[in-house]
Order: structure tokens, then sequence, then C-alpha cells
């Protein structure tokens, strides 16, 4: 058990998949080695993309009043969005620093994160603004029938309870965490590498479709923190952070709480009980078996 329990400080997690492979196999808890080796590359591959897809169909569905898509078609275009770019959200940048990526990578890696959202939901506004003028009759509000904030970002359920709102955060993201850790566990029938990419969409679709009405289920502190700040200096004003009793701060604390307990339930549940891989057999001694028998054999 002791062993096993070094797997906090020794073992990693060896992803087939491009996007999770890691150099070295003994030093870290688990790699998610991103390939954008400079930050615009970054910006194009994972937010970006996520955002550009999610909420350009949140605007399509919301600006068309439901006759140009439906709830699920958010859902669906955000999925595709991870699928397109491998988005991982910052709730799992900071698990992944748990033991593993260096600290000081994680605050380029979450600046990088806001700015990709932030432009995306620029870029959004910019291809719906006549639609969402329209729609709010050129007021650019948070409350009421005609508000579009939440084409960009989340916000709860009137009749949501704070602590409630907290957990559904929590729970959504410690999901997310815990489906896609096994997804290239060796030891235990891994997926195969062309596959790993929808079966994230996937998960994050389910996700999306089972634990996004009471507060949208941003799963993640980057996708709504952008759009909010966007919103914030487009013409909605300080109300997109002061609206439902100061609620911004939820969908950026409780992913990262979340992001880490699901680890936590992966590695005490799952990665610890299953078997340790067997060590590869040196050339050298194979040779000396080999020997060996051919010995056993001539005095027979």
């Amino acid at each position: 058990m002791q062993k096993k329990k070094n797997f906090l400080i020794k073992k990693t997690f060896n992803y087939t998949a491009p996007l999770f492979r890691h150099p070295n196999s003994f030093h870290h808890l688990f790699y998610l080695h991103f390939h954008c080796r400079s930050l615009s590359l970054y910006l194009s591959r994972c937010p970006l993309c996520l955002q550009l897809f999610g909420c350009s169909a949140a605007a399509q569905v919301k600006t068309s009043r439901d006759t140009k898509g439906q709830f699920l078609s958010v859902n669906m275009a955000f999925s595709v969005g991870v699928m397109s770019a491998m988005y991982l959200t910052k709730g799992i940048t900071v698990s992944v620093c748990l033991g593993q990526v260096p600290w000081g990578r994680l605050l380029p890696y979450c600046l990088s994160q806001v700015l990709g959202a932030y432009v995306a939901s620029g870029l959004v506004y910019l291809v719906y603004y006549d639609a969402i003028m329209d729609f709010s009759g050129g007021v650019l509000t948070v409350y009421g029938p005609n508000e579009t904030a939440s084409i960009f970002a989340t916000y709860p359920s009137e009749f949501l309870t704070l602590g409630r709102s907290f957990l559904d955060q929590v729970i959504g993201t410690a999901m997310l965490m815990l489906c896609i850790l096994g997804l290239g566990e060796k030891r235990n029938t891994p997926a195969p590498e062309e596959l790993i990419p929808p079966i994230v969409a996937v998960i994050v679709l389910g996700i999306s479709m089972s634990m996004s009405a009471n507060c949208g289920a941003a799963i993640n502190p980057a996708r709504d923190l952008g759009p909010r700040l966007f919103t914030l200096t487009a013409g909605w004003g300080t109300e997109v952070f002061k609206c439902y009793n100061y609620w911004f701060w939820v969908p950026l604390v409780a992913p990262l709480i979340g992001g880490v307990l699901g680890t936590f339930m992966y590695l005490i549940f799952i990665d610890w009980h299953l078997p340790d891989p067997e060590p590869p057999v040196e050339p050298s001694k194979l040779s000396t078996i080999s020997d060996s028998v051919k010995n056993f054999m001539y005095y027979l």
C-alpha cells in the first residue's frame, strides 16, 4: 500500500494521445503536455475555439428565441469546440500542477486561457451584433426576458441558492476529471489515441446536458471569466459582476476545487487498485535465460 501511495510523488499518467504525452514516466502525478509552444498557438487551439463554437450557438439560439436552435444545440456546439481544440479547463490545469507541471507555468496558462476566451467573445459579439441589438432593443442587460449577458458568461437560476450553485460546479468539474483521467491508463484498457478527442467531447456533452440547468455548467474558470470581462467592457457594465449578490466568484473557485477532488477520487478509488505494470525484461536477461534453457536441455 505504501508503494502505491508513492504515486502522488513519482507516478505519472502516461496518455497515448499527443496532447497527453510526457517524456518521463516516473516523476509526476499525471502530465497534460501542451504542444502549444507559443501563446498565439495556444490561444488559437484552446479557449478561442471552445468559446467561439459555444457562444455562437448560444447567441443564435437566444436571439432567434429558440427558432434556430435549442438548448441541446448549445451543448453540442461546446462539445464540438472541445473536440476540435482538446481544450482542458483551468480546473484541470491546477490539478496537473499538483506535483507535475511546474507551478511557474500555471499563471501564463491561466492568463492565456482567459485572454483566448475574451477574444472569442469579441468575435461572437461582432458576428451577432445586429441580432443582439435587435433582440435586446439596444439595451444590454443581465436581467429580464431580453437579457443577453448569458450568451457569453454563466449565471445562476433565480431559485438557486449559493451553496447549491457552488456544489453544482464542484461536482461537474470533478466528474470531468474522473472521466478523462482513465482514458490513457495502460493498466486498464486505454482508449485508442484517435478516439480520445471525441470521447472527451462526449464527456463534456454529457455533463452539459445533465448539469447545466442550474448555472450553465462552466466547469472552467477561464470559460466564464474571459467572457464576463468582455461583457464588462462591451456595454453590459459592472452589473455582470454585481448581479445575484456578486455570484461571479462561484465559477472561478468551485471548478478548481472540483478538479482537485476529481483527481483524488480517481487516485483513491481506481488508480491505487490497479496492478503495477510489469517491468520490461532486459536483453541481457533474456540471453541468460536462453543459455540456461540450452544447458538444461543438454543434460537431458
